[in-house]
């Protein structure tokens, strides 16, 4: 399998759904609703621990250098204490987006998912969008490298998050370079079994519908047997009794993931 992407899977959420088979019991989250937040001027940014203020709430944002098949307009959300906390490094968290909002159209993730719900919370986000074909790891490394070193983040407490396509390469990613993330948090995705040892290490707060009609469940209760197998102590999994593919908005309407993320610091 080509590193990074899941050509397999692509059939599979294009063209029909995966057979439903195992399934496990969990905590069900809890919602909490959130308010959407309003596209905002784009502004320069930091470059290291050179601090420039930003414009805060969400905004789109431009990369310096092309990466591979993400656009270089991506989503920027920024905390309302952003510029008078100078001193502050804050949690850096990354989301990617699903199969129905891939494309040049940067507007089209602004009300799926985390950015939908992001106006408040206490992290920077940044949100790629994928142009073509399937998230591609080497792709988001050029992305990634990019945007450390541009706002005043934290390198310890980079949180990776995302839902279908997006939950597929939360898991890969994070299997690639898990030095480079404090916690991943994949929502009804998948990842590669064999390299769940990489994970052994990661906090891990999985999400997956019981029920999904698109994406089987059994994707999701593979690599959580697969990273507990590994020694992972460090893995919490919630599988809402639901028959639905969507499994992203009750997880970040929960209050206790936020809280949970923000927690989580590379030693």
């Amino acid at each position: 399998m080509k590193k990074g992407t899941f050509k397999n899977f692509i059939h599979v959420l294009l063209f029909g759904s995966l057979v439903l088979t195992a399934c496990s019991k969990s905590d069900v989250v809890s919602p909490q609703a959130e308010a959407g937040s309003d596209e905002k001027p784009v502004t320069e940014a930091t470059t290291g621990d050179v601090f420039t203020q930003q414009t805060l709430g969400v905004t789109t944002q431009k990369l310096a250098s092309a990466a591979g098949n993400v656009n270089p307009n991506y989503l920027l959300y920024v905390p309302d204490t952003y510029n008078s906390n100078k001193t502050y490094k804050w949690p850096l968290v990354i989301f990617l987006h699903g199969i129905g909002e891939m494309g040049t159209d940067i507007n089209k993730i602004k009300n799926v998912g985390l950015p939908r719900v992001v106006k408040g919370k206490q992290f920077v986000m940044v949100a790629p969008q994928c142009t073509a074909s399937w998230w591609n790891t080497d792709a988001l490394q050029a992305f990634f490298k990019q945007i450390i070193t541009k706002y005043h983040v934290d390198p310890k407490r980079v949180i990776l998050t995302g839902l279908s396509m997006g939950g597929f390469q939360t898991w890969v990613w994070g299997e690639y370079y898990p030095q480079q993330f404090a916690a991943i948090v994949p929502i009804c995705g998948g990842g590669e079994v064999p390299k769940a040892p990489n994970l052994k290490t990661m906090p891990i707060w999985a999400f997956h519908n019981k029920y999904d009609p698109t994406v089987a469940v059994v994707n999701s209760i593979d690599m959580v047997n697969a990273v507990r197998r590994a020694g992972n102590a460090l893995v919490r999994f919630t599988e809402p009794s639901v028959k639905s593919h969507d499994a992203w908005t009750a997880a970040y309407s929960n209050a206790g993931l936020f809280n949970w993320m923000l927690q989580q610091r590379k030693p």
